[in-house]
């Protein structure tokens, strides 16, 4: 009774915590609900103070406060405070630069479902509409990528001047500066449409309206500066670019060795107070033909000429200058792989600019880091995703349609589960892209700069990207590797370099930035934090983080509560008002995940503080966790707004799996890698209590949504979305219409092709072509006129689809590929192997009537008679073969024999008889056949009648003057034709002259 009173008092104990936790009490009020918990435990058992006195201890030294700051606060503080690197100016505006929006929720560990349910799903304006409709396809029709890459190495006049003439430069230039005003989300798709056809015209138009003067300007320019730019930069007349990096600095763009130092200068024949200014920058886009020049550069003011003598440092800075400007240069390009959009370096040494070519005046000297932080953060959320995002549904249209077009071992390849394995990664991750992009515009539509979420957009897309591209180049095999205008994939997997490496390299993007400005932006607490820690005003500061600290402490211990008990019960039923039963379970793991990170950040930054800069792996791994959730709550936004069908279900199913089980795996990596080994050990079995949850997508869901990645119109909706996203051709000439041409006419002729590929697999029709097959199927019955028409259109325009380019020996003009199974070209591939066959058969094979009347007996020849020895498949020729005067003769020639000594042995005797019988035989039966054989060339006209008729309504601009005249001679005269050679008099159905050598013994 003791233990059991015992036991049931420390159980009340545990849940009352537990259950402060969970309430997120106050510090005081939690405190005293716990030393009333353990006073009245007590009298339920005396033996549960063994918990209760260390609980009741804790509790009052929390409540009397200098017993607290002295036992606790202070020595944190001081322990925090040596633990944390020094921050510099820069560093502190970096980290401060931005905003935060949805990706805070999640990374809190208490997502807001009603505020997300309340996000506006982005949708395009009329204008923007009408602009994606016509200007946009416009400017598609006019590029050929092929001939920008490899020949004129930039994009026309003609393109350029339809670029500037329609505001494609000042997409997001307000409309009273001349510009469009367009939304993120609409500058998305437009960006995504010119990708689709060109990755050089797409970067050309995208750096105007990301990182460039222009966002700078409207943001922080003067209204002087304003009024002498935008307007310029709306219609075109100036070009612009950013110089930021340079040989010493790329990743690391906070260390530019440019320099501005503030001095007197000569400025339009006038003394006034300006910078002298040295700079070298690399990789800037569109330098070569830039107009304007923004700079980054490190402000120096060493006289104290702007008025404050100790501060000589004002750290980055952003300035305007005209490219014409007196010592600037540009002008020679780099060779960026993949696209050649220009791409260049900007130079000047004691270059003397005045004061208010700074971005903002003098007041935004120092402010540059925090301006480039911002305005990157849009342009890494709008423009590289929208290329990102591009590329990938243009694989997935056409590498689902090559799928379903090449056949192989008898079957379409995208059947093969091998192929499917790679192709349903590829839908998946397609869906994933289009639904991350609607999210993240809706979050930049509602205004802000947040960073974290668009350093996220940035790696995720681009990195997706490079599998989905690549999955599709090991769908394509040869088809995707030979370059030439054919070649649909080469464009965007030669891009693949520039997206991973532009506005933040990849792997310093995951390794630390998503975490590290997550945590500042995200975190309710930290930023605040680090600030006191900061303070030179220690005695205030302390004070201050006393609060601060057991703030952070309750929202630490009620996510690990959280966790805990998801745990047990599979996570909060909360979700958002339109969840329906297929997406509430899965708004059921993103909470339960969501308050595991809360808890495993505050473990990884509490422990290891500072030390976590340097663990860039494990903060890669917090970065793919705080994403991957990001990721599954766009995938659900998306699927309430898209189909619903079960075939979009399908995509949205794999794509949450795949998250899902990401930031699972990630959870378990970041334990076994953690240095603390007993803090990894206790919270991972809080977040984790049973092990594993999620398993990687089954081989059965892979199947299915590689079935479906082959599917158009209503059974796969989302293909047909995908469609409205890009530049969509059915264009046969066009390196993405032939495919997609291809695909769209096996759609309307596939019953009718599986039915006469299954027979043809089946060898139920005689001859050595396609077209053969096709001539005995319609003459048998088997098919109409029509429908030989179609197989015989189909089968050309498949062919043509799988072509890839030839060129000269020194690779530099494609030329022309002839397609031997078009329509216009089918009757070349006809062949008279079915009526030798059938003529030889005839031949060969005598009546039983005349077999009794010639020898009595029915006898067996050929491969037939047991007795005969050849073999079907060596190297002696059939009896059939041996046709030839020479051969006939030498058959029945026995000058050798010997009777004498052969009349002595029976058995040979025996044997030389029943031989001599057996060629009498063969040569009355041939003389026969040959006497009754007939006309061949007349069977063969009849039979090419036959054809012509066939393939006489096989399209609608193919007039019968049109067929080749050779249809309508004899086979041997076309065949000489055709050859060029000499007609040769064939002496049997394979086609041996007399003056064959082969004929000689």
């Amino acid at each position: 009774m003791a233990i059991g009173l015992f036991v049931l008092a420390i159980l009340i104990q545990l849940a009352v915590i537990l259950a402060i936790f969970l309430m997120s009490l106050s510090r005081v009020t939690g405190s005293i609900v716990a030393i009333v918990t353990v006073v009245v435990t007590a009298f339920i058992s005396p033996w549960s103070l063994i918990l209760g006195v260390p609980i009741a201890l804790l509790c009052l030294v929390l409540l009397i406060t200098p017993i607290r700051q002295a036992l606790i606060t202070k020595p944190v503080y001081k322990t925090l405070g040596g633990a944390m690197p020094s921050m510099s100016d820069t560093e502190r505006e970096a980290l401060d630069a931005g905003t935060s929006w949805w990706e805070k929720e999640l990374f809190m560990g208490a997502p807001d479902w009603n505020t997300f349910a309340e996000y506006p799903y982005p949708k395009l304006s009329a204008e923007e509409q009408s602009f994606i409709d016509n200007e946009v396809e416009q400017l598609c029709a006019m590029i050929d990528e092929w001939q920008i890459q490899h020949e004129d190495k930039d994009l026309s006049p003609e393109t350029w001047q339809f670029i500037k003439d329609n505001g494609f430069l000042g997409l997001i230039i307000p409309k009273e500066f001349g510009g469009l005003e367009f939304s993120s989300y609409a500058q998305s798709l437009v960006m995504s449409k010119i990708a689709s056809r060109s990755p050089t015209a797409a970067v050309s138009c995208m750096v105007p309206n990301s990182l460039g003067p222009g966002e700078l300007l409207m943001h922080y320019g003067t209204d002087e500066q304003k009024q002498r730019w935008l307007p310029g930069l709306a219609s075109g007349e100036e070009i612009p670019c950013f110089g930021l990096t340079g040989p010493e600095a790329g990743s690391d763009a906070g260390a530019i060795p440019d320099t501005g130092v503030v001095c007197y200068g000569n400025h339009e024949g006038e003394q006034v107070l300006g910078l002298r200014m040295n700079f070298s920058k690399r990789w800037i886009t569109l330098a070569p033909i830039a107009t304007v020049v923004g700079l980054a550069f490190k402000m120096y003011d060493p006289e104290g000429l702007l008025g404050d003598a100790d501060k000589t440092d004002y750290g980055i800075t952003c300035a305007l200058v005209p490219a014409s400007h007196e010592g600037v240069i540009t002008g020679p390009r780099h060779n960026p792989g993949g696209s050649p959009f220009m791409n260049g370096t900007v130079d000047g040494t004691d270059v003397f600019i005045p004061l208010d070519y700074i971005i903002g005046g003098v007041e935004n000297a120092g402010r540059g880091w925090r301006m480039l932080m911002e305005c990157l953060g849009v342009g890494r959320g709008i423009s590289l995703p929208a290329l990102s995002t591009s590329a990938s549904e243009m694989t997935y249209l056409s590498v689902g349609a090559f799928a379903k077009v090449r056949e192989q071992f008898k079957i379409s390849v995208g059947k093969f589960e091998g192929v499917q394995d790679a192709t349903s990664r590829m839908a998946s991750q397609t869906y994933m892209l289009e639904a991350f992009r609607h999210l993240v515009t809706c979050g930049l539509n509602q205004g802000g700069t947040p960073s974290v979420m668009t350093a996220m957009a940035k790696y995720y897309a681009t990195e997706t990207m490079r599998e989905v591209v690549n999955d599709g180049m090991d769908v394509l095999g040869g088809r995707g590797i030979q370059m030439g205008p054919r070649n649909f994939l080469s464009t965007p997997y030669q891009a693949i370099p520039v997206s991973v490496t532009v506005e933040g390299a990849n792997i310093l993007t995951r390794s630390l930035m998503i975490f590290g400005q997550g945590a500042m932006r995200c975190h309710p607490y930290l930023f605040d934090e680090l600030q006191l820690l900061q303070s030179e005003d220690k005695q205030s500061a302390v004070k201050e983080f006393d609060t601060l600290f057991f703030k952070h402490l309750g929202y630490t211990f009620n996510r690990g509560a959280r966790a805990f008990v998801a745990g047990y019960v599979g996570g909060s039923s909360k979700a958002p008002s339109f969840a329906d039963a297929f997406t509430r379970p899965y708004y059921k793991h993103i909470n339960r995940l969501s308050a595991s990170f809360a808890l495993t950040a505050d473990m990884a930054l509490g422990l290891l503080a500072g030390d976590l800069k340097r663990k860039e792996m494990l903060s890669g791994r917090l970065a793919d966790i705080h994403s991957h959730l990001f990721i599954a709550t766009a995938i659900l936004q998306f699927y309430e707004n898209g189909t619903k069908s079960e075939a979009e279900r399908l995509h949205a199913k794999v794509a949450l799996q795949d998250s899902l089980y990401t930031i699972q795996e990630a959870f378990v990596s970041l334990f076994a890698n953690f240095p603390n080994r007993i803090a990894a050990n206790v919270v991972g079995f809080v977040t984790f209590p049973s092990g594993r949850i999620f398993t990687p997508t089954s081989d059965e869901l892979k199947v299915k949504l590689g079935d479906t990645f082959m599917d158009d119109f209503e059974a796969n909706p989302f293909r047909d979305y995908l469609k409205t996203m890009v530049y969509y051709s059915t264009d046969p000439e066009d390196p993405n219409g032939r495919m997609e041409n291809a695909y769209q006419t096996l759609l309307e002729v596939e019953p009718l092709w599986q039915k006469f590929k299954k027979a043809e697999h089946k060898g139920e029709f005689a001859g050595l072509t396609f077209e053969d097959h096709v001539v005995q199927a319609s003459q048998n019955g088997d098919i109409t006129e029509s429908e030989a028409e179609q197989l015989i259109r189909y089968n050309g325009i498949r062919y043509d689809s799988l072509l890839t380019d030839v060129f000269d020996e020194h690779l530099q003009h494609a030329q022309e590929r002839d397609n031997p199974h078009s329509l216009e070209n089918a009757v070349h591939k006809l062949t008279d192997y079915a009526q030798l066959n059938s003529n030889a058969a005839a031949k060969n094979t005598p009546s039983p009537a005349h077999d009794e009347a010639a020898t009595g007996f029915h006898e067996q020849t050929g491969d037939a008679n047991p007795n005969h020895g050849y073999e079907e498949d060596g190297d002696v020729e059939m009896r059939s073969e041996q046709d030839t005067v020479r051969e006939t003769t030498e058959q029945t020639d026995f000058t050798q024999a010997h009777p004498e000594e052969e009349a002595l042995k029976h058995r040979h005797r025996d044997a030389e008889t029943t031989l001599n019988e057996r060629m009498s035989y063969n040569h009355r039966r041939g003389d026969d056949l040959n006497n009754n054989a007939p006309n061949n060339n007349d069977q063969h006209n009849n039979d090419t009648a036959s054809i012509q008729d066939s393939f006489r309504e096989a399209d609608n601009t193919i007039e019968t003057t049109n067929m080749p005249e050779a249809i309508n001679k004899p086979a041997e005269t076309r065949d000489h034709e055709i050859s060029g050679a000499e007609t040769d008099t064939w002496q049997d159905g394979l086609r041996r002259s007399e003056s064959d050598e082969s004929d000689k013994v």
